[in-house]
């Protein structure tokens, strides 16, 4: 078995709390790239361009727009 394999068992064993809490852990040491802050930057210009889709048209055409 993996060291990989090992740490997967081992986190799907955790308690949710704990698990929730390495899932904090590893996003803080995460370290911001200059594409990841782009895509922030490119995905908040398309939130003030285009706006948003309202909850009820998503669920209305998810299936639709799944299968394109």
């Amino acid at each position: 078995m993996s060291t990989v394999q090992e740490i997967q068992d081992a986190i799907l064993n955790l308690p949710p709390h704990d698990r929730e809490t390495l899932r904090h852990w590893l996003d803080d040491t995460e370290a911001e790239t200059p594409e990841m802050l782009a895509a922030i930057d490119e995905g908040l210009r398309s939130l003030r361009e285009k706006g948003v889709i309202p909850l009820e048209a998503v669920r209305q055409n998810i299936a639709s727009w799944a299968t394109k």
